[in-house]
């Protein structure tokens, strides 16, 4: 039973470690991934079998120790970092990138189905709305961020975000008129929302939404326009963690070769 244990053992390293290196290969893929938080995966040993408890001890008898053998290793969670991420400089008035906490709130407009993202690469459509690459519609204070529709013998020249949201536009004949203010959603416990691909996330009720509100209040931080959020992922951390996930892989397939090993070892004690 014991070298039985020993496979088992063997087995969950492996299994577990192999969770590992998916994780840190995810991202290191993702190191280039506007607004990508990453992940980090922490282990648990696994039930124990028990030979003998412990005792306190009475005098004269003296107090004895547990034994007890483990069974291995599983993963215990895979959590996210929600970390900043470096601000990188673009120049484009329609990325936005996030100073602090929050995350940006868009809506599916087919669907009405709501997400949050970090990521700020957003685009103005043949309709003035503010959208991502998938053309789902950036919120504000009064619904859609989208550019309104200039004054009469007026022409939109540009437009600006200051650092808590506002947008104003600017005309041909003189004339600005702030038009809407981005609102960014905050979590009680963002590890509890779901990535979806796209640099979007869903589970918002598990996460504990806190009310969305204007940029720079009610703890949320500022916006910045013509930046974007990199992704936090450090790559010197993760090539580390991939050496010493490979190191334990490695160690775990060696505990199933020697287990196997001895297992013949025994099989052929009868010849």
């Amino acid at each position: 039973m014991a070298l039985l244990n020993s496979f088992t053992s063997g087995v969950s390293a492996v299994k577990t470690f192999g969770k590992s290196l998916e994780v840190i290969g995810d991202n290191i893929a993702n190191v280039n991934t506007t607004g990508f938080k990453g992940s980090r995966i922490t282990n648990q040993d696994n039930f124990s079998q028990t030979f003998e408890r412990s005792s306190a001890g009475v005098d004269p008898v003296p107090a004895t120790f547990a034994m007890q053998v483990g069974s291995g290793t599983s993963v215990a969670s895979i959590s996210q970092k929600f970390i900043q991420g470096v601000l990188s400089t673009t120049g484009s008035p329609a990325d936005i990138g996030i100073a602090g906490n929050g995350f940006f709130q868009v809506i599916n407009p087919l669907n009405n189905e709501t997400f949050v993202s970090r990521a700020g690469d957003f685009r103005v459509d043949n309709q003035g709305f503010f959208t991502t690459p998938q053309g789902y519609r950036l919120q504000g204070k009064a619904g859609d961020i989208k550019l309104a529709t200039p004054p009469e013998d007026a022409s939109l020249e540009s437009y600006s975000i200051n650092s808590t949201g506002v947008l104003r536009e600017y005309y041909s004949d003189g004339t600005s008129k702030e038009t809407n203010t981005i609102v960014l959603q905050n979590f009680i416990n963002p590890n509890a929302l779901m990535k979806t691909g796209m640099n979007l996330f869903t589970g918002m009720d598990a996460a504990g939404p806190i009310e969305a509100a204007q940029a720079g209040t009610a703890g949320l931080g500022l916006v910045k326009q013509g930046t974007l959020e990199l992704s936090n992922v450090d790559l010197t951390q993760e090539f580390s963690d991939l050496i010493l996930a490979q190191r334990a892989f490695q160690a775990g397939s060696r505990v199933i070769t020697v287990s196997d090993s001895v297992m013949e070892e025994i099989v052929n004690l009868k010849r």
